[in-house]
């Protein structure tokens, strides 16, 4: 009898596995390949299954360069990604490629997004449409090697505060060898990783200016204030000799090796950076100029709904998207990528506010601007092309600046025209 009651709940068990399963959704998740990145996002997929049994989550994931790319073709094909990954500067060309959805209110309303979430979610809006939410938000800081400052004879309890602290920082700390190569960087030089936004959004407002007018229709760096800033970053190389662009190709490879005393970089740099064996480094905020002013840039990845998803997939879509958007997934996407949580509740609790790591990052939000590009990658490339042209090309800073800030204007008017 025992025996045909245990047989009787097998067969029960394994009829609602096969309703279970033939009914089971799946979407795809899409986002770019970053180690720490991709591994939270597994321990969320894992998660959410768990809850969700009848939704089953694929995540897909390619190089950075290749991304955007690989998003525009497989929406071509009718392929493309359920809920995807995309940069909050990356928004304008989604809508126009017809690449994202507006997210649903029912699901997500507005007044909740604006209660519960940093403002600097208002860039991944629209119109009356949101078109994503993020998991989690970045401001920069200055990461410091604490073993070259202690060898300079720098006390590395007490990093630079203002911007002459962290150019003395960097002349003790820089290394030359006999020929006059540069050994050890005192600072990296990277426009191609975070420079771009500290000398727009930073080092600019430090010398009185703004980088746009308030719209980000327009711009307006140059200017004194613009062609100060300039010289500031590029003297770093050519006077100083601080820095070097180009230095072990990139910035944060650099700084992870131990050939570079400081870094500008964001807190997506934390998890990465913490996996480093014997490797004492200290974060602190970005340096302040003489008169005590601070700026930072604040940016962030957002989620996002595929534009042709539809019916069941929708469904388990806007469930996911909700799940990898909530406290418990921050907390997550905190201790194994580093970045903050977006939803000021899971971000603004005692113990992030008093780590002397997350602290730096958090107090920047209070500062930060975020840059409304419309064609993130473009303009990026503008100000890298205005540096290489002031230390490669010799040309003035005057000229350089001049040309970028037209080049610039372009973009801009050029999008606005579509």
């Amino acid at each position: 009898m025992r025996r045909g009651i245990l047989l009787a709940g097998l067969f029960t068990s394994i009829s609602v596995f096969a309703v279970n399963s033939a009914h089971a959704v799946e979407i795809e998740y899409w986002q770019y390949v970053y180690e720490t990145r991709v591994k939270a996002m597994d321990q969320l997929i894992e998660n959410f299954e768990k809850a969700n049994p009848d939704i089953t989550v694929k995540q897909t994931t390619f190089p950075y360069a290749d991304y955007q790319t690989r998003v525009v073709a497989a929406n071509m094909s009718g392929d493309g990604p359920d809920v995807m990954q995309l940069f909050y500067g990356w928004l304008d060309q989604f809508i126009a490629g017809d690449l994202v959805q507006p997210l649903p209110v029912d699901t997500f309303p507005h007044d909740k997004i604006e209660s519960e979430f940093f403002p600097i979610v208002s860039a991944m809006k629209r119109g009356d449409n949101y078109y994503g939410l993020p998991t989690a938000v970045r401001s920069l800081a200055l990461f410091y090697n604490k073993k070259l400052f202690q060898e300079a004879g720098l006390d590395p309890m007490t990093p630079p505060k203002t911007l002459d602290e962290f150019v003395a920082a960097a002349e003790k700390t820089v290394k030359h060898d006999a020929n006059g190569n540069m050994t050890v960087a005192g600072t990296t030089l990277d426009m191609a990783g975070q420079d771009h936004q500290w000398w727009r959004e930073v080092l600019i407002r430090q010398n009185g200016g703004e980088p746009y007018t308030a719209d980000y229709s327009k711009v307006t760096y140059n200017s004194d204030a613009g062609l100060k800033a300039l010289k500031f970053y590029t003297d770093l190389q050519t006077e100083k000799k601080v820095g070097q662009v180009g230095f072990m190709d990139e910035g944060q490879a650099a700084f992870r090796a131990g050939r570079a005393a400081m870094t500008i970089d964001g807190t997506f740099r934390l998890g990465s950076f913490k996996s480093i064996k014997d490797f004492e480094w200290g974060v602190t905020e970005l340096p302040a100029n003489a008169a005590g002013v601070r700026s930072n840039y604040a940016s962030y990845f957002a989620n996002g709904i595929g534009a042709k998803v539809s019916g069941e997939k929708l469904e388990a879509s806007k469930k996911f998207l909700a799940y990898i958007t909530s406290p418990e997934a921050m907390k997550v996407w905190l201790d194994t990528v580093g970045e903050l949580p977006a939803r000021r509740s899971a971000a603004l609790t005692e113990a992030n506010l008093t780590d002397p790591i997350y602290s730096p990052f958090l107090k920047a939000l209070d500062y930060a601007h975020t840059s409304l590009f419309v064609d993130e990658a473009a303009q990026r490339q503008t100000a890298m092309d205005m540096v290489n042209r002031v230390l490669l090309e010799k040309q003035s800073p005057e000229d350089s600046i001049a040309q970028a800030a037209t080049a610039e204007q372009d973009i801009i008017n050029a999008a606005k025209n579509q």
